[in-house]
């Protein structure tokens, strides 16, 4: 007996049984395919809406947060900023090339649907292991993806992390983040209002690449190649030329004041954006689905509805208004087809609803063939509050997992510290990152500074915005909820390094399947943790993704919530040190001695060691430190600063050593547990004899501990007692292990 078409589609029993109540009669095959995307993981949140309100989301300098293509907020001097995350994990295990290149073209179309000329592009990217061969062979493609798409379309990408780790075998995590700017009075949501007023579909044809993607990719795992490769057709295939000219007319529209309404066709397609539109401007929409420009012959109805070919736009135009968005869009070559027509809103008997029709039967019988109120598919999907359970023999009280045993100790502290060094160049020397010549700060420092410019004059403001990505899988593998407050604290620890303080952040939580009890646990524990970060430190958050599924070969992922924060420095007057020594330089920590735990950190990892109880995080010592350091940063008192994170105090000063040339000498570190905790509010910072005194004096009267540890300059990295190792044995180990194991930056998508 063949399986229920709404199984086949990945729908449950009650979720069809849902849709004919929703109807009140059996839905067709047309109309199932519909929901099915809409009501997928990835579009609807099915598993952790419930969760997700639970985050704070409102400051008085949001101006949208959460629910729309991007967060928006106000950066002063009439302009805003909007900020958006996305992942393309499950497409990139499969095509690595065009899963990561549509992942960059999706979140500029997130921006600049916003009414924002995108800026900067992140990407925070996990693999598996080096020495495993697809690995490596999905990293080199993600990364040529990358640098392919957003080389071309021309926006920088700035910054991002890198982390090849054994738990992300098979199922690698592609983040990207983006960052634009507009006008304050030129922000445009995606909203059809307007009865009478034309849907317009503007940039690429229609194709049978990617349809389904969101439902065929992101709600299962990994492991079985012959599955594996009969997904391929799911991964869309992009086109940066095509975004570049679709970037510029829809901004030429928005200058115009041409637009209504717009809505990018992402996850879902025009099934998506028709309904979304209709949705959060109350009204319903006719969509003529054979006026859709199509690439291939005989596409279906449902194919034309779920299809995920990129670089395509709907705006919502008034009729009079037609003409002149059809000459602009003429001028920068950009296809535009009116495809539909907003119907009255849900006042009044005939409209809220969506209906796809084919008046010659174009593509098969003519007439009306779906009919659903629009609502139903942007935000009626069921809600699920899953079954939670932490692992076995996890303390809730004392927050303690269960332990390993005693840490193994060090036999070469030196050896051990060389094993974790290494420069992530490779990685974004394939990147522009000096596009708009706003660049201050690019990648390989703790955070991104850019210079903050008038978006439509170009005019330099005197300000810098801030950006850093962080996670840490280690910490939240141990507890979640800890795991991700501290992951938020790095985060702000990273923007204190370049003189910044927070103003907004975006979450990007990867997470394995759903269906798994401690999965759920895991997830609802990060959203707290962020929760409880972000509340203490008044961070709203304005928007994110989830990704659910990230399993391989049965086996989930370790807890993966990935923070975009964006930060603002008042007066950017000097660039910033970044993690540098300066021969003769006094080391400082600034911040409290090391509490004695290893708990969640690299070493402790590298040994098998994941149990445990994390470091405490006192949320008013950090946010004082961040806003001391910050203050030092932007005052020039500092010659170099650096954060303590992975690989504790010890990988803080050598990287130092590596990024300046020019060694140390340390004492008042006991042993591997000082050298190698992770505990947080620690930041290096390597300070010129004459301002010594007055750096010790600031943090004194902030109530900010410091510890003066040692001196920089010489050939060797040294820690007393611990640690003797040559700097350019170092340098070797740190700038070779990656273009040793992936290449020279030639490889093929």
């Amino acid at each position: 007996m063949s399986e229920p078409v709404h199984r086949a589609l990945g729908l449950t029993d009650d979720e069809a049984a849902e849709i004919e109540s929703i109807l009140g009669r059996e839905p067709n095959h047309l109309e199932l395919a519909m929901y099915a995307v809409m009501w997928s993981e990835h579009c609807s949140y099915k598993s952790s809406r419930i969760h997700l309100k639970r985050l704070p989301t409102e400051a008085p300098w949001v101006l949208v947060g959460p629910g729309e293509n991007a967060g928006v907020i106000d950066v002063g001097d009439g302009i805003a900023a909007a900020i958006r995350i996305e992942s393309h994990n499950h497409p990139s295990a499969i095509e690595p090339y065009q899963g990561a290149a549509t992942g960059a073209g999706g979140i500029l179309r997130d921006i600049f649907t916003m009414g924002a000329r995108p800026i900067a592009l992140m990407d925070p990217l996990r693999f598996g292991p080096l020495d495993d061969p697809r690995s490596r062979w999905i990293a080199e493609g993600v990364v040529s993806g990358i640098s392919g798409y957003g080389n071309s379309v021309g926006v920088p990408t700035v910054g991002g992390e890198t982390v090849f780790d054994a738990t992300y075998t098979g199922n690698p995590l592609v983040n990207v983040l983006c960052l634009g700017l507009l006008p304050a009075d030129r922000l445009v949501l995606g909203a059809a209002t307007g009865e009478g007023n034309l849907a317009v579909l503007l940039g690429s044809t229609t194709g049978r690449d990617g349809i389904g993607g969101v439902s065929v990719l992101a709600s299962a795992g990994f492991g079985d190649e012959d599955a594996d490769a009969e997904k391929r057709p799911s991964v869309q295939v992009g086109d940066p030329f095509e975004e570049k000219r679709l970037i510029e007319a829809c901004l030429a529209l928005l200058d115009a004041g041409l637009v209504v309404g717009i809505q990018d066709l992402g996850g879902a397609g025009l099934t998506c954006a028709t309904s979304e539109t209709a949705s959060r401007g109350h009204a319903g929409m006719d969509v003529d689905v054979a006026a859709v420009p199509r690439r291939e012959p005989g596409m279906e109805a449902f194919e034309v509805m779920t299809s995920e070919s990129q670089e395509r736009m709907l705006a919502i135009v008034e009729p009079g208004s037609l003409d002149e968005v059809l000459e602009i869009c003429d001028r920068w070559e950009v296809r535009a087809s009116v495809v539909g027509t907003v119907t009255a809103g849900p006042d009044r008997s005939d409209g809220g609803r969506l209906r796809i029709v084919d008046p010659d039967g174009t593509l098969g019988d003519a007439g009306v063939l779906a009919d659903i109120p629009a609502a139903s598919l942007h935000d009626a999907a069921p809600l699920y509050d899953r079954p939670q359970r932490p692992p076995e023999g996890f303390d809730l009280d004392a927050r303690i997992g269960p332990s390993s045993g005693e840490v193994p100790e060090s036999n070469d502290p030196g050896a051990d510290l060389v094993a974790m060094l290494c420069d992530t160049s490779w990685v974004w020397r394939q990147y522009d990152h000096q596009l708009f010549v706003n660049t201050v700060v690019g990648p390989g420092a703790d955070a991104t500074l850019l210079r903050l410019r008038d978006p439509l004059s170009g005019a330099d403001t005197g300000r810098g915005l801030a950006l850093t990505t962080d996670g840490n899988h280690r910490w939240c593998a141990v507890d979640p909820r800890v795991g991700t407050a501290l992951v938020v604290a790095e985060a702000m620890a990273n923007l204190a390094c370049v003189g910044a303080h927070a103003l907004a952040l975006v979450n990007c939580l990867n997470f394995g399947n759903p269906e798994h009890p401690e999965v759920m646990w895991q997830l609802s524990e990060a959203i707290d943790g962020m929760a409880d970060a972000c509340e203490a430190f008044g961070i709203p958050v304005v928007g994110g993704n989830v990704s659910l599924y990230n399993e391989s070969q049965g086996t989930d992922i370790d807890p993966s919530p990935v923070v975009g924060l964006l930060g603002m420095v008042d007066e950017l007057v000097r660039r910033p040190p970044g993690p540098r020594l300066v021969a003769g330089g006094r080391l400082v920590v600034i911040g409290p001695p090391p509490q004695r735990e290893l708990a969640g950190s690299r070493f402790a990892y590298d040994r098998g060691h994941r149990g445990g109880g994390l470091p405490a995080l006192d949320f008013g010592l950090h946010a004082e430190v961040a806003r001391t350091v910050a203050g030092l940063v932007n005052s020039g008192l500092l010659a170099g600063v650096h954060d303590v994170a992975e690989g504790g105090v010890g990988l803080a000063l050598a990287e130092m050593a590596v990024h300046s040339g020019e060694g140390f000498s340390a004492a008042r570190i006991d042993d591997a547990v000082d050298l190698f905790s992770e505990a947080p509010s620690r930041i290096v910072v390597c300070v010129e004899p004459e301002q010594l005194t007055t750096v010790l004096n600031v943090c004194e009267s902030a109530g900010v501990p410091t510890t003066r540890i040692g001196v920089a300059g010489g050939d060797r990295l040294m820690v007393k007692g611990l640690v003797d190792v040559a700097l350019e044995e170092a340098t070797v180990a740190w700038r070779d292990r990656l273009p040793n194991a992936l290449g020279h930056g030639t490889t093929q998508g």
